[in-house]
């Protein structure tokens, strides 16, 4: 069971937005309901200038979809919203049918932990109409957050080399499931372990901490606090050294870890938390080994993030240890994965499908046609080459192989992995999910292989480009004239 249901003990079905209840209201009012639709989850732009992002979130999407229910207090509650005349805005026999109500889509998605480029679905969702549309709200959320946390957390790792990297996030995250699905994607990024026990209850993360300053500051002097926490916990001393004076907080630790030695322990670390880091760990570092204390190891926080791990390993600070908080469970400075969910296809009465596209003014706003896949072409040692995104609905002979303005061919039987996995059938997984030690490792080899190439072709089919540009070109045709509808000729015939 995932976190959502062990917090809430259900997958609540109300979290969602209320158009999404009133959109799901009218087609099953205008008997609409049951026609099979298509619909692409994906971002528009890659977190933090980073090229790519770390799909996070679909194993807490499974779970949800395949044991959302709407319970009796969720349709007492419906019963009671009213439209802007004062009258149920919903009908009785439409809350009876979201009463029996049992997903019974088809959801492909990437194995979590895979990188992931701009417009390339994370998720493609297939079924009655109702569904799929209904799951829009929810599904970006339990997407969005984790891959953003994800990337920036693989980020992070990345910056610190072989260091470890531990989540501090909890008290600065964005409430309860803020801090606890942080906690999972930051571990799925390739953070060591975290602070957050309830994460590490749920999810089997390795937790680690140290204390607060608020311990130091409960005894008259920094150097009995050490001792009594060392009485408490001889095996587990990192002792955080600039509640007052940094350098006295060194000596301090030094001879706590000289009592600890002589009763047949050795003090862990030690933490640095303000000031600069450089200089006060290049400083403590001299001071432990002069003492005897060449093994003990110096953590720091104080947030940090990327950009100022990189530069403080570039300056040679000795920290070996890093804690990370604000900077990661925040995902600064990005506040949100641009994360959308959009209908691609629709199957007519004749059981073709009809395609669909958002035009907009705004170049990155225009969605494409069809039933998306991503194939990750590899060479001879399983190394991805390019990604080409294609059009999975269309015919055999329409395979054109090649990028959009023929920059490129591919041959369809060359070596290759399709991201797009099937994961739930008829609203039932397909297989277990991975354990996620497991995706953390995925995670780690995408985030290599990807960062280290910065020019990785993303290319589109020429078949599904020309599609999209035809289905624009009709489009923009009937706006000008007054009537808009999908023709017959964007049908396609599965």
């Amino acid at each position: 069971m995932a976190f959502l249901g062990q917090l809430y003990g259900r997958a609540p079905a109300l979290l969602t937005d209320l158009y999404q209840l009133t959109m799901a209201y009218a087609h099953w009012h205008n008997g609409g309901h049951e026609r099979e639709a298509v619909f692409h989850l994906f971002f528009r732009d890659a977190p933090f200038d980073n090229g790519f992002a770390i799909a996070c979130g679909v194993e807490t999407v499974l779970d949800y979809v395949e044991r959302m229910r709407f319970e009796a207090a969720d349709i007492d509650y419906l019963a009671t919203l009213e439209d802007t005349a004062g009258n149920p805005l919903f009908a009785r026999g439409f809350l009876d049918y979201l009463a029996d109500l049992r997903f019974t889509v088809d959801i492909d998605a990437v194995p979590e932990g895979t990188a992931v480029f701009a417009h390339q679905p994370m998720l493609r969702v297939r079924g009655p109409i109702l569904q799929a549309q209904l799951l829009e709200t929810v599904l970006l959320n339990l997407m969005n957050f984790p891959t953003l946390v994800a990337t920036k957390a693989a980020r992070i790792a990345h910056a610190a080399g072989d260091d470890p990297v531990l989540d501090f996030g909890l008290r600065k995250a964005q409430g309860i499931d803020g801090g606890v699905s942080a906690s999972r994607a930051a571990y799925i990024g390739g953070c060591a372990g975290t602070s957050n026990v309830l994460a590490g209850q749920l999810f089997g993360i390795p937790v680690s901490g140290t204390h607060a300053h608020g311990w130091v500051m409960a005894f008259d002097d920094e150097i009995d606090a050490f001792d009594a926490y060392a009485d408490a916990l001889p095996d587990n001393c990192i002792f955080l050294v600039d509640t007052y004076d940094t350098v006295q907080g060194v000596e301090n630790a030094i001879r706590a870890g000289r009592r600890l030695r002589a009763a047949g322990h050795e003090m862990a670390g030690i933490r640095l938390d303000s000031g600069d880091l450089a200089e006060l760990s290049r400083t403590a570092r001299r001071m432990l080994d002069a003492a005897g204390f060449e093994s003990t190891r110096i953590a720091a926080s104080s947030s940090l993030d990327e950009r100022v791990i990189a530069d403080l390993r570039e300056r040679g600070a000795p920290i070996v240890l890093w804690g990370v908080g604000t900077q990661l469970t925040t995902a600064q400075p990005d506040a949100a994965l641009d994360g959308v969910y959009k209908l691609a296809a629709i199957r007519n009465d004749d059981g073709r499908w009809s395609y669909r596209m958002k035009l907009s003014d705004t170049p990155g706003k225009l969605t494409r046609p069809g039933v998306h896949q991503v194939r990750r072409f590899l060479d001879e040692e399983g190394a991805p080459v390019a990604d080409l995104l294609f059009d999975e609905a269309a015919p055999e002979t329409a395979w054109a192989g090649d990028t959009a303005g023929g920059g490129r061919a591919f041959d369809p039987d060359a070596p290759h992995r399709d991201l797009l996995q099937p994961a739930l059938e008829g609203g039932a997984r397909v297989a277990e999910a991975p354990a996620l030690a497991a995706v953390r490792e995925h995670a780690r080899g995408e985030f290599a292989a990807f960062r280290a190439r910065p020019d990785y072709p993303v290319l589109v089919d020429r078949y599904l480009d020309e599609s999209t540009t035809a289905l624009h070109a009709w489009l923009r045709e009937r706006i000008e004239r007054g009537a808009a509808a999908t023709p017959e000729s964007e049908a396609r015939e599965v």
